[in-house]
């Protein structure tokens, strides 16, 4: 585990909020835990780009907020850390918060940060002879940033669609770094369902060849028929209102990060995330952002479009959420997005 602690100053309110949007609560109200700690599941990930961005800008510092930043192996284990109380707030997959709440738990989002997933599955270069869709997977070894993460469950769901069961292939964790990239290269692993920038690593230098892709809104429709919730800002509810300036603060940086990185060219994203990001290649990072840019949300909103596209998931995919009546509003809060929103 990384953990990255960043010093902040003082408050500020959302760029362009106006006074009539703003919650009265959050005006002038100082934050009442301006010491936040968040966990994460591989933050180098163009997945967690708001974040990273986020920290970088100084949009956290602009808020009031000192925010430690947790990263974790994958995003199941930053859910581990939010139900029992060492972080206080996730970036992590919207599916969490059906889950969660369908357990009796109390989990919402408060800001979406992408609404495709982003995640590519592909298959290793000598291997494209043999796998030519995601139905040739079966008895295959699949690398995943970590079991029970995102990445592995757009993997099963990938394969009940086409025709296979989602234990039909070995998932294997494997992270969202330089780890992955080697994993695929040594041939530990057959196949990888992963995100940028590891998997326009392995494209550049020709190591795989890819069967789906959900960076885009056509590949994102291929697979779910729609829209799909991917990276999100979640939480517990009664975090919320306990601290709802706290929270107010903490989406608006988001969001400032969100229109920030609509505005900026890859070029710019590049100069502005830690250099270990670019995996030794600024061009081919540039174009792993550019690769990603459409997935990124542009007004932090989980559309009642998104919820059923992912319910629809959740309900195909594991049983025990096949009878499962968790009501959007549950699973996100839009009154912090759009009081930060202009």
């Amino acid at each position: 585990m990384k953990r990255r602690t960043f010093l902040i100053g003082s408050a500020g309110l959302a760029v362009g909020a106006s006074a009539g949007l703003m919650p009265s609560f959050a005006q002038d109200a100082k934050p009442e835990k301006p010491a936040l700690t968040l966990g994460v599941g591989g933050k180098p990930l163009l997945y967690y780009l708001p974040l990273t961005i986020a920290e970088r800008k100084g949009f956290f510092k602009e808020e009031g907020l000192d925010v430690t930043i947790n990263d974790f192996a994958g995003g199941s284990k930053s859910l581990q850390a939010l139900v029992g109380g060492s972080v206080d707030v996730v970036t992590g997959a919207y599916e969490h918060t059906i889950r969660m709440q369908d357990k009796g738990q109390d989990i919402t989002a408060v800001c979406d940060l992408g609404r495709f997933p982003g995640i590519v599955i592909a298959v290793r270069k000598n291997l494209e002879g043999e796998v030519k869709s995601v139905a040739d997977l079966k008895g295959r070894k699949i690398g995943v940033t970590a079991p029970g993460s995102s990445t592995a469950l757009m993997l099963q769901y990938a394969l009940l669609k086409n025709g296979l069961k989602a234990e039909d292939a070995s998932i294997i964790g494997i992270g969202g770094g330089a780890g992955a990239v080697a994993a695929m290269k040594s041939g530990e692993i057959d196949g990888i369902s992963n995100l940028d920038p590891v998997i326009a690593q392995l494209e550049f230098e020709g190591d795989i060849k890819v069967l789906l892709d959900t960076r885009t809104e056509a590949g994102t429709r291929e697979l779910f028929g729609g829209p799909n919730p991917a990276a999100t800002v979640y939480l517990k509810r009664e975090f919320a209102e306990a601290n709802p300036v706290t929270t107010q603060r903490l989406v608006n940086a988001f969001m400032k990060s969100l229109k920030w990185i609509g505005q900026a060219s890859p070029a710019d994203i590049a100069d502005t995330v830690p250099q270990e990001y670019l995996l030794g290649n600024r061009d081919l990072y540039m174009q792993a952002v550019k690769n990603s840019k459409e997935m990124y949300s542009p007004d932090g909103m989980v559309t009642k479009e998104g919820y059923d596209s992912m319910m629809g998931v959740l309900k195909t995919l594991d049983p025990d959420l096949a009878n499962a009546d968790v009501a959007y509003e549950k699973t996100f809060d839009p009154k912090f997005v759009q009081a930060a929103k202009t």
